[in-house]
């Protein structure tokens, strides 16, 4: 199971009630995508550990989206032992927090730095987190966690077909084995359950790249800044509608849609977004400061 926590779901400037993007995710280890201004506050107040961060992924070098950086790492520093903190992030982050941060001067060795790029960026036990180009400004990403599918025994027809002990293991190892003079292969009596899949647009304009990326997702957290009345400032401003947010979920074939960066113009007229998304896309929702969901896959075994 995946457990995603909004920690900070508003755009550009914060308002009484969004803080600026920041997104944890929990599987084996902790994950923020984005941290905007005040994110470790965000954290203590949502009972998320900063101590367990493992790595923070910033979409784009936007002020919104990383400007909560520099306060987590004196934080983490400060009251843990971590001997390392992971940070992946377009070319310029590296340089600016070498300037500021004390934690560089006393501790060169305690960040590590990977720059963001298209493709894998981070790899764990059983998934992986990798990136996309998206269209916000020279260089802008967007986000991907993918847990690995997995080979599942359908044990009724196995042990129908005479698989005991053992054999499990080798049929999973050699791809076949052979049971009373008969030939068994794994395909045979095993099913494959496709990967939880989580994607987050990050800052962009409605983007092929993102529908290609997030094909078949069961959640994906895409920029709805604005609503469809605002459609030429959105576009000059490279943001998308709820509106085109719940298209592009449509033409993906997504499972669930969470709006988030919502506009703090939309203060109390919020429920508009979500009527503009869900009369294209039925299970859309708007993401809420503080809000958790969790991520499990449909089913265990097929009928």
């Amino acid at each position: 199971m995946l457990k995603v926590d909004f920690l900070g779901t508003g755009g550009a400037v914060p308002s009484i009630k969004r803080a600026m993007p920041a997104i944890a995710l929990h599987w084996d280890k902790l994950f923020l995508w984005d941290c905007g201004e005040g994110t470790q506050r965000e954290m203590m107040r949502r009972g998320v550990g900063y101590g367990g961060v493992e790595a923070i992924f910033i979409t784009h070098m936007h002020l919104d989206h990383f400007m909560g950086v520099f306060g987590l790492i004196e934080t983490i520093r400060m009251n843990t032992q971590r001997e390392h903190l992971r940070i992946f992030a377009p070319r310029g982050l590296a340089r600016i927090i070498e300037a500021m941060s004390p934690s560089f001067a006393r501790r060169p060795d305690f960040i590590q730095f990977g720059e963001m790029h298209e493709g894998e960026l981070y790899r764990g036990k059983d998934y992986s987190i990798s990136a996309f180009r998206v269209e916000h400004g020279r260089e802008a990403y967007g986000l991907v966690f993918h847990e690995d599918d997995k080979v599942k025994f359908n044990e009724k027809e196995a042990k129908g077909r005479g698989l005991r002990g053992k054999m499990f293991r080798e049929i999973q190892e050699r791809g076949e084995v052979e049971v009373a003079g008969k030939r068994v292969k794994l395909e045979e009596v095993s099913w494959v359950r496709k990967g939880i899949k989580a994607v987050y647009s990050g800052d962009t304009m409605p983007s092929e790249r993102v529908a290609l990326a997030a094909r078949g997702a069961d959640l994906l957290i895409h920029d709805a800044t604005f609503g469809e009345g605002m459609g030429d400032e959105a576009e000059g401003r490279m943001h998308t509608t709820a509106a085109g947010a719940a298209r592009i979920a449509k033409a993906a074939g997504v499972k669930r849609l969470v709006l988030t960066h919502i506009s703090c113009r939309y203060a109390g007229a919020e429920k508009e977004l979500l009527s503009e998304a869900r009369a294209i896309f039925r299970n859309s929702e708007l993401a809420k400061d503080g809000m958790s969901l969790e991520v499990k896959p449909e089913k265990e075994e097929p009928e």
